[in-house]
């Protein structure tokens, strides 16, 4: 059988895998969701979901440090990936090992289209359905909620400290930043720039997110200080940036957000 991924690669698998590895947390708990439990054989030590894969799979080590050794020990027959996540180095070596399905995300479409095509592959198309339909609904639902004529807010998501970086253009978090009605402070930068809060050049909205940066209430002083006509919420990153199954909850928790959010900013 043979398959292109997000990165237009294409990969032979003689049938349908069994035994499967994941390299990418979001990814990880989507094929929990489609029923593979017994096919998945190794994980990385941040699949934290589902907690019983994390206590009881074997680890291999990090996204962006793979134990090769490990990864050979399991007999993989197929690796499942990520551009983003994944170094270019571990991921040539890994090819080596066994055939690899590289997801490239950076909107809510190559979210889905990566589900459906792991779906295929694994033959778990009606468990993949069921989800896809139930992030399709909780998408447009929020969408047709919203206000075209309404001024947007400002936002600045941070993702990390000393130095702060941002996601600004050009991301997954960027599209679904869209959902809550904001534009994205850093649109004319891409990726993740690293920002310097200036009081002449203020965001009206901070999200100071969950992960990879744990930021706590005690960080959303020091940059209210800094800049105390800014609106600063902790959010939790895992619902802007696991671009699996996680999606089926993040848009009723955008709804929500939404609702804490100031109308303008005086």
């Amino acid at each position: 059988m043979i398959y292109t991924d997000q990165m237009n690669q294409i990969i032979r698998l003689e049938s349908t895998p069994k035994r499967i590895i994941s390299l990418v947390p979001s990814q990880t708990e989507f094929l929990y969701d489609i029923g593979l439990t017994d096919e998945v054989v190794g994980i990385t030590k941040f699949c934290i979901y589902p907690d019983v894969w994390f206590r009881n799979k074997k680890r291999v080590g990090g996204t962006k440090n793979v134990d090769l050794e490990k990864v050979k020990a399991l007999k993989p027959d197929l690796i499942i990936g990520n551009k983003e996540e994944n170094t270019k180095e571990d991921i040539e070596a890994l090819q080596k090992i066994a055939p690899v399905w590289m997801s490239d995300i950076f909107n809510l479409e190559d979210a889905l289209e990566m589900m459906v095509f792991l779906g295929i592959i694994c033959d778990k198309q009606k468990e993949t359905d069921v989800i896809i339909q139930r992030i399709k609904k909780a998408s447009f639902d929020l969408l047709s909620d919203s206000n075209p004529e309404k001024k947007k807010l400002k936002v600045a998501y941070l993702i990390w400290k000393d130095p702060y970086l941002v996601a600004a253009k050009n991301t997954f978090i960027d599209e679904l930043l869209k959902y809550l009605e904001l534009d994205n402070f850093f649109e004319n930068q891409e990726r993740y720039p690293e920002w310097k809060p200036d009081a002449n050049n203020v965001p009206d909205v901070i999200f100071l997110s969950s992960e990879p940066y744990p930021f706590q209430e005690k960080h959303a002083l020091e940059i209210q200080s800094i800049l105390p006509n800014s609106s600063i919420h902790l959010v939790d990153g895992e619902m802007f940036s696991w671009y699996g199954s996680r999606l089926q909850w993040s848009f009723d928790y955008f709804k929500k957000l939404k609702a804490e959010l100031p109308s303008r900013i005086s």
